[in-house]
């Protein structure tokens, strides 16, 4: 049995990054995106490259997580095309399209970044819930059914000029502990990802500034993180390494989390 894997997000960064791993893993991968369809192919053309059977598929599937219909088309679209599902990653999610002062932060971005980082992840993970509560199979992968937040370190780091990123995934982090207590019983492990200061598109445009702070020892592993990090730390929840585990934040940040004098 092949499990699948729902990745919200990744068609690039960090979703990408764990689709490629799944598929290292053995998963077929619905590799959702929100607008750039070219983007998306080329992860499928990348999973494709990292399977290790030929039974798996990668199939990219069109939907804004901030939208109840696509969500829901989402998960149909999914369950049509595999039969099935194990695992859900939720990985998509934006910056604030400007940054601003929490003096100056607008209701519009603020509604913006909780429709899509929070209110979306929530709940496609309780459409997911509700599925595997009245499935008729069994996991395929070990350990049993999974969700996966991808949140960062921003859910208890506070940057003044994009408040709303960070009270986004501070709720995010909270979703993560209420699912997991709900579903514990129900064969469903629940984990919070928690990267730091990560190379992707959302960083490009800080990367001097963030360049200098590595070199100075914010991290104390001074370098920045890859997608390939975050998606081996998914491969290994995928592959059943933490059975006595739900709940918990894994912190892929470097050691940036390590209260330090």
């Amino acid at each position: 049995m092949i499990p699948v894997v729902l990745v919200t997000g990744a068609s690039r960064g960090l979703g990408r990054g764990i689709a490629i791993e799944a598929a290292a893993a053995g998963c077929s991968v619905a590799i959702n995106y929100a607008s750039n369809a070219a983007a998306a192919h080329e992860t499928v053309e990348l999973c494709t490259a990292a399977a290790t059977r030929p039974e798996q598929r990668f199939v990219p599937m069109k939907g804004d997580i901030g939208n109840p219909d696509d969500r829901a088309g989402l998960l149909a679209h999914t369950l049509d095309t595999f039969g099935r599902l194990d695992a859900l990653v939720n990985n998509a999610g934006m910056a604030p399209r400007v940054r601003a002062d929490v003096t100056e932060m607008t209701e519009a971005s603020f509604e913006e970044l909780i429709r899509i980082n929070l209110q979306g992840p929530f709940f496609l993970t309780q459409a997911v819930a509700n599925h595997w509560l009245a499935k008729g199979y069994a996991p395929a992968l070990e350990g049993g059914f999974k969700v996966l937040f991808i949140t960062s370190i921003s859910a208890d780091t506070a940057s003044i000029n994009r408040g709303e990123y960070c009270i986004s995934k501070a709720g995010l982090a909270m979703a993560s502990q209420l699912w997991a207590v709900r579903l514990a019983a129900d064969d469903v492990q629940v984990l919070e990802l928690r990267p730091g200061i990560m190379a992707t598109d959302m960083t490009a445009g800080v990367k001097g500034k963030y360049d200098a702070l590595l070199a100075e020892g914010l991290v104390p592993q001074r370098r920045w993180g890859t997608p390939e990090d975050v998606g081996k730390a998914v491969r290994a929840v995928l592959s059943g390494a933490f059975p006595f585990t739900t709940g918990d934040v894994i912190h892929l940040d470097g050691g940036f989390h390590i209260r330090r004098l």
